[in-house]
């Protein structure tokens, strides 16, 4: 008997309680000892398991759950079953005559978290930077030295302001679109029951919004480089050298191709906007498809409709961040086409 008490411990009080408990108050009080805990832990690194596994499988549980509230947060909070998202943003509520959107409550909502994390990094600037400002140098320097190779040292010095801009600005709306709480938060409104808050880049207005500033300053950086006659020269004159009879076929053939030139330009919104649009839109879709797929029974779908949307969740992070890229460099491309010269187009420019 002595033995059996002293497998539970050697403390005194517990071997008069041992007979008086029964087997779950045994477990319980001895559950919570520190010996049972170091003799869980041995036990574990005696089936192979080390110290730092067991720290690696409590991560796993963290992230499992973090992942499961996720998935819980993107599903409707409507009881009826969804019919997708409509492709015209509802207007939430109005300040004055001026009609406001999800949308555009989502983007200047953004445009604030931009403006006020930009200060908040460079409040202070130190010589070696920390924290908040390392974050910011480091992204503004990496886009700096990447648009350089691009447009070159000195076109860039006049147009990262725009480009760096429009990828930040981008790549934080479209992750704002995934935080919890965007698209479930319900109000009511002359439409009955929308939500709140809705991917800014999920409305065409605002995708084709930046394209058409994007143009005006593509068309006013295009004048300042080449001036009226070489912007005309750019788009209808004749490319490489060439003599006789097939100079003059050239300009005929080049004069016909600036035409199909100026259809592309006035196109480039157009492709712009629907592309960024198209797939912020697709992605908020099929986040909310997936948390629909499972009807039947009721607690299929409580489980589904959280865990189906998990994976697509974290695809739709990639998607954001390359659909930011894509439109920032395609931008970038214009612009460097019109713009930047090589040594002989500029002999010929002079």
């Amino acid at each position: 008997m002595a033995e059996i008490t002293n497998a539970w411990g050697s403390d005194s009080i517990r071997q008069r309680t041992f007979f008086a408990k029964n087997a779950c108050e045994i477990f319980h009080d001895d559950a919570i000892s520190c010996p049972f805990r170091r003799r869980t832990a041995h036990a574990y690194i005696w089936m192979g398991i080390s110290r730092r596994g067991l720290r690696f499988m409590r991560l796993i549980k963290y992230i499992l759950l973090l992942l499961i509230f996720a998935g819980v947060s993107l599903t409707p909070l409507q009881a009826a079953e969804a019919e997708g998202l409509p492709s015209k943003a509802p207007i939430v509520f109005n300040i004055g005559p001026f009609p406001v959107t999800n949308s555009m409550l989502v983007t200047w909502i953004v445009a604030v978290i931009v403006i006020v994390f930009a200060q908040y990094a460079t409040r202070h600037m130190k010589d070696v930077p920390d924290g908040a400002q390392n974050f910011w140098e480091f992204l503004v320097e990496s886009l700096y030295n990447f648009l350089e190779e691009i447009v070159g040292a000195d076109l860039v010095k006049k147009t990262f302001w725009f480009f760096a801009t429009i990828f930040i600005f981008i790549l934080f709306i479209n992750w704002f679109g995934l935080i919890p709480g965007v698209g479930t938060i319900l109000v009511g409104t002359d439409d009955g029951m929308q939500p709140l808050l809705r991917g800014g880049n999920a409305d065409l207005n605002m995708t084709f919004a930046m394209s058409s500033i994007f143009m005006v300053l593509w068309f006013i950086w295009a004048l300042q480089s080449n001036g009226i006659w070489g912007f005309a020269l750019h788009i209808f004159g004749p490319k490489g050298d060439s003599s006789g009879f097939i100079k003059y076929l050239m300009i005929v053939i080049f004069f016909l191709v600036g035409f199909l030139e100026l259809i592309s330009i006035a196109f480039r919104p157009i492709s712009l906007s629907f592309r960024l649009y198209g797939n912020v839109f697709a992605g908020e879709n099929l986040l909310e498809s997936m948390s629909q797929v499972v009807q039947h029974p009721a607690w299929a779908k409580a489980i589904f409709s959280a865990l189906l949307p998990v994976p697509f969740y974290f695809l739709e992070l990639l998607v954001g961040l390359v659909q930011a890229f894509v439109f920032m460099l395609l931008t970038t491309v214009f612009t460097a086409l019109i713009c930047a010269h090589d040594e002989e187009h500029e002999k010929a420019h002079h």
